[in-house]
């Protein structure tokens, strides 16, 4: 079955464009110009993905990034955010938020779809590994659930994609570059300060019961994930 793109942009040339882009490359597109209406598309059967323009009428990528995340139902859909900006405090301002990703305009098509594409795939649960357990943390690839001392915890996509890594390769020290590639993917241009914000955000996740303290800095390194706190 083909992915569903929710496109919320404002300019119908651009909407229209990216459709036209999205549909030749086998992706089913829900529109939405503005704030509101992107609310009002969030609906069974959801999307898969959202691609969010930064700017939009009636409130900022931004302001529905977070309302997204609040969504009882959208709170795990990936987000890609459409931004003309392209200094980086406003990249990690979108990331922050909530975002997976983000692309600048103007981009390819080539480039959209290897964004989409990755994003996707961090997203997707691996239904052939094993449950993994540390010290009342639990990460299950089947059901994309992680638990802490039978809790569950809230995560996005790409920090349970970053915590299965970690926490498969227990006791070891990766750099930034190294956890781009085997996390993010050697085909996908990410910056390396894109790790530090997705390692906030996942230590967040994991803070209520101090398993944030696994995810350690190795100064001069990069970071470790270790049971011994």
């Amino acid at each position: 079955m083909s992915k569903r793109v929710l496109l919320v942009e404002d300019e119908a040339p651009i909407r229209e464009m990216l459709e036209f882009v999205l549909v030749q490359y086998g992706f089913q597109t829900i529109q939405a110009e503005d704030f509101d209406v992107a609310l009002e598309k969030l609906v069974e059967p959801y999307p898969d993905i959202i691609l969010l323009d930064w700017m939009l009428p009636g409130g900022s990528g931004i302001q529905l990034a977070k309302k997204l995340k609040q969504h009882q139902h959208a709170r795990n859909i990936p987000i890609i955010m459409l931004t003309a900006r392209g200094e980086e405090e406003d990249k990690i301002r979108g990331l922050e938020v909530g975002a997976d990703d983000y692309i600048t305009k103007p981009f390819s098509p080539k480039e959209l779809i290897a964004r989409i594409k990755a994003v996707l795939r961090r997203a997707a649960p691996t239904a052939s590994e094993e449950p993994i357990h540390f010290n009342g943390l639990n990460l299950d690839p089947v059901s994309h659930r992680v638990t802490a001392n039978d809790e569950p915890l809230d995560m996005g996509p790409t920090e349970f994609k970053l915590l299965h890594f970690f926490m498969a390769h227990a006791e070891r020290v990766y750099s930034r570059e190294q956890l781009l590639d085997n996390v993010w993917g050697t085909n996908v241009y990410v910056e390396d300060r894109t790790v530090d914000v997705h390692i906030r955000r996942l230590r967040k996740a994991m803070e209520k019961f101090g398993h944030d303290a696994m995810i350690q800095t190795v100064r001069g390194a990069g970071y470790r994930f270790s049971s011994k706190i």
